[in-house]
């Protein structure tokens, strides 16, 4: 049986230096092939435009991939997975995965989808490790420009949780294998004892803590850590999982598909949409409409009362058109009354 590829999931708030570390693992790969997957979005490209630029030989272009489509946690099925598979089928596949995840992540979701049946079998999460901004711990924030991460959650129309940043810090370090404590060059006397010793009363029991200056890491102690973090995740609980808030079993939510055929005017379409919405205990509408006239498929993501569209790319040849809208909520709600408000 083949070994499984090792993934690095890297995770930390905007600014903590997570294109940084990279960057220099990259510079120090020693004949490693690594493919990156980069979660970004606002300012798209950007961090893809400096990872391509390493200067190494085996960062090639093809191995930079981006998923702007926003925070994600919060789009698994529709872009991590299909992209995992994807990189994972190639005739010369990577010999590590990193992912860089948002400031907004949720490391939970995201390490439990390597369970995912078509990639659990062929990829493992090697170790979680969060970056943190030594120096801004050291001053009482979280980040360095806490209103930053604030305009980057206003920016992702997708984003499907609402945590304040300080729960969002403590998913990060509850999830983590490693902590690197960057920026260190920036403490003053009795502040990195201060942050270090704050951090080792968050972290989980075996939480390994590296301090470092500009991401700068032996990469023999940044990969290689093989976690398994994908079968451990009862010892990686989130915020709410620690506080012993209610957890949904998978049976009190129901999934299903509305087809629709060709719609002939799509402002009415997203009317109903949101009327929809509005009117039943729908958690999630998403999926693809044909309308007429257009060349190009729309995309359709409603979470909550957020509704967004947009053509994302031709219909291919061969490609069947049409518009299925898959519809996920409670259990409890009234799917013929949701069919009849959608077809209008």
């Amino acid at each position: 049986m083949t070994a499984k590829i090792p993934a690095t999931v890297v995770t930390g708030f905007l600014g903590a230096g997570k294109t940084t570390l990279i960057r220099h693992m990259l510079e120090n790969a020693k004949g490693r092939r690594i493919a990156l997957i980069i979660n970004e979005f606002g300012d798209v490209g950007v961090d893809g435009e400096i990872l391509k630029g390493c200067g190494d030989a085996l960062c090639r272009e093809e191995d930079v991939i981006e998923l702007a489509n926003g925070c994600i946690c919060c789009t698994v099925a529709d872009d991590f997975v299909p992209t995992m598979r994807k990189l994972l089928d190639r005739p010369d596949p990577p010999q590590h995965i990193v992912i860089e995840t948002s400031g907004l992540a949720l490391p939970q979701p995201l390490v439990r989808a390597f369970n995912w049946p078509e990639i659990k079998s062929r990829v493992t999460v090697d170790g979680v490790v969060t970056v943190v901004d030594a120096k801004a711990l050291a001053e009482g924030r979280f980040a360095d420009d806490e209103e930053a991460v604030q305009a980057q959650r206003a920016a992702d129309p997708n984003l499907d949780h609402e945590n304040p940043i300080e729960e969002l810090f403590e998913d990060q370090l509850n999830c983590a294998d490693m902590v690197i404590v960057n920026k260190t060059d920036l403490l003053g006397t009795g502040e990195h004892d201060q942050v270090t010793g704050d951090l080792k009363a968050r972290v989980r029991s075996g939480t390994r803590l590296v301090a470092t200056r500009h991401g700068a890491i032996d990469i023999a102690a940044l990969l290689g850590l093989a976690a398994a973090a994908e079968d451990d995740m009862q010892n990686r609980l989130s915020h709410h999982e620690m506080e012993g808030e209610e957890q949904h079993d998978h049976d009190d939510f129901v999934t299903f598909i509305v087809s629709l055929g060709q719609v002939a005017d799509r402002v009415a379409l997203l009317k109903r949409i949101a009327a929809t919405i509005a009117s039943h205990d729908i958690l999630r509408i998403k999926g693809f409409v044909d309308v007429a006239g257009s060349p190009a498929r729309l995309l359709v993501q409603a979470v909550g009362p957020r509704l967004n569209s947009y053509f994302d790319r031709a219909w291919q040849k061969d490609e069947r058109r049409g518009t299925d809208l898959v519809v996920i909520g409670e259990k409890h709600m009234d799917r013929a009354a949701i069919e009849r408000t959608l077809r209008g």
